[in-house]
């Protein structure tokens, strides 16, 4: 069974690797196409072709570009109200010459959608009809009979991700919109960054070196972090006194209210970037044994306060 199991890999990955060599300017023509809509990006096809339509669709709506999936026989039934003329839309049939998809193009057509098609048949009325064609031929399937689509549905997913990719990369996609578009989940967790927990403004116990030990304590039990973060006038970050360090401080000196945050202070904080993943926050936290790290921009200026406990509440651990 393994042997059969690596020659369908083999297939498949085989097929992957001939339409990549000769993958011409249709595909440049696709993306840019894409590019320029100002509808959604449509996506249709039948029977497996409209599985991996599917997910082409999903995977473009997850990336941000607004996008559905149209069945094909379903279009001919109402759901042709879907498509405007302001769409594009990517078309799947092996053969070319599916008599409900190339129903429905020619209805496309007339309604002045643009129209991507990806086929195996050059010469077929899908390839006729389209404005560009990405050919999606194999030269075999992996299946015993040669007939069931397997590499060929896989190259049209590769296809659909190879067209996603080259948009996202065009308008310069990164974490922060995938993320805007993954609210929930682990996903949305992962991509959680310092910014979108920390504590700022008020809410940051912030002294400076200047202010007595008795006001410095008032200000940590005010804001209740544990810690004060020791700033001079330009609001750059000196350093930070924590609980723990009143307690270092307290069993050294018979009173300490008299003394100043700079005289008491720990020097140089651990720090964190804003844009720093909340994940990288917590390992920072974990590595050097402490609940807090303060957030400073590249100058050392304060921007804020992270808390083990606010990465607590996102459940990432």
């Amino acid at each position: 069974m393994r042997t059969i199991g690596k020659r369908v890999l083999n297939i498949e990955a085989e097929a992957l690797l001939k339409a990549s060599e000769k993958l011409g300017i249709e595909f440049d023509t696709a993306v840019h196409l894409l590019k320029s809509t100002k509808g959604r990006i449509i996506v249709t096809g039948l029977g497996k072709s409209g599985l991996i339509g599917k997910k082409i669709s999903a995977t473009f709506a997850s990336c941000g570009y607004p996008s559905m999936f149209v069945h094909a026989t379903d279009a001919v039934h109402g759901d042709l109200g879907n498509i405007t003329e302001h769409d594009v839309v990517i078309a799947i049939s092996y053969s070319g010459e599916t008599e409900e998809v190339i129903n429905l193009i020619q209805l496309i057509k007339r309604i002045g959608a643009k129209l991507i098609g990806m086929c195996g048949n050059p010469k077929s009325k899908l390839a006729e009809y389209s404005d560009v064609v990405l050919d999606i031929s194999v030269e075999k399937e992996a299946c015993p009979i040669g007939m069931v689509p397997t590499a060929s549905t896989t190259l049209a997913l590769a296809m659909g991700d190879a067209l996603a990719v080259a948009l996202m990369e065009m308008d310069g996609f990164n974490e922060e919109i995938y993320r805007k578009y993954h609210p929930g989940g682990q996903i949305g967790k992962k991509l959680l960054k310092v910014k979108h927990l920390m504590h700022t403004g008020d809410e940051v116990p912030k002294v400076y070196p200047q202010t007595k030990m008795r006001d410095t304590i008032k200000e940590m039990s005010w804001k209740g972090l544990g810690m004060a973060v020791v700033i001079n006038e330009e609001n750059k970050v000196l350093g930070i006194i924590t609980d723990g360090d009143l307690r270092r401080l307290i069993q050294k000196h018979e009173t300490i209210t008299e003394l100043t945050a700079g005289e008491c202070m720990h020097s140089p904080p651990k720090i964190i970037s804003p844009d720093a993943l909340a994940t990288e926050a917590l390992n920072l936290m974990e590595v050097n044994k402490i609940t807090s790290l303060i957030v400073v921009d590249k100058d050392w200026s304060l921007i804020g306060v992270i808390h083990l406990h606010d990465l607590w509440r996102t459940e990432m651990f």
